[in-house]
């Protein structure tokens, strides 16, 4: 059969290929969005001092651990409260819209993952739609193509925001800051009061390394 002398020449290879990429995608979506992202739990406060990780000495001493307003469990630095999901989440990003959930401690790592396979995504998708269209200055073509040519916009604009959303995390990461941490410097004490305008930065790659190892 022709499906068979295709799967001989290796034709259907690429479409199996993007089709585990979406599957892929589809999964580390709901993985993500499901997981815990790094809730601050009560039960956990009596180790927190010890489990804050690398001392940071450019952070003044006096610069006490506080109680949440909210959820009154001891926030570790760098945790938030998170309004929407009511819980104070390990260093915290941000919350994403599009996943219902917090990207923390937790996922963050795997929310980049999660970004980069759906880049390659619509970057495929992309490319495939763009390769199906030829230009014709007609009416008819415009009724024939025109939901390909839709598709192809569509995929461009996705394509623009992951490529954009994607690039500033990695920055973010690259120096160790959050997206929270940069957006609200001057009102985080532990920032604000520190003598270097981020205490957490330990180099690219050691920044790199500690993130996603």
């Amino acid at each position: 059969s022709d499906l068979q002398k295709q799967g001989e020449r290796g034709e259907l290879l690429q479409p199996l290929i993007f089709v585990l990429l979406v599957l892929c995608s589809v999964l580390l979506y709901f993985r993500v969005s499901l997981m815990d992202p790094g809730f601050v739990k009560p039960e956990e406060e009596e180790g927190e001092d010890k489990g804050q990780g690398v001392v940071i000495s450019q952070i003044p001493c006096d610069i006490k651990l506080r109680r949440c307003g909210y959820c009154l469990v001891k926030q570790p630095m760098r945790a938030k409260h998170c309004q929407l999901c009511q819980q104070c989440v390990r260093r915290y990003d941000h919350h994403c819209p599009w996943l219902e959930n917090c990207v923390g401690e937790r996922n963050h790592p795997l929310f980049i993952v999660y970004l980069s396979v759906q880049l390659v995504v619509l970057l495929w998708g992309g490319h495939v739609a763009w390769s199906g269209l030829y230009f014709e200055q007609s009416q008819e073509w415009l009724q024939h193509n025109i939901f390909l040519l839709v598709s192809f916009l569509l995929i461009l604009i996705f394509t623009i925001v992951v490529l954009l959303l994607l690039v500033s995390h990695l920055y973010l990461i690259s120096c160790n800051t959050t997206t929270w941490e940069f957006m609200s410097h001057h009102r985080i004490s532990y920032l604000r009061h520190s003598e270097l305008e981020n205490p957490f930065d330990q180099g690219i790659i050691l920044n790199l390394w500690r993130f996603f190892c």
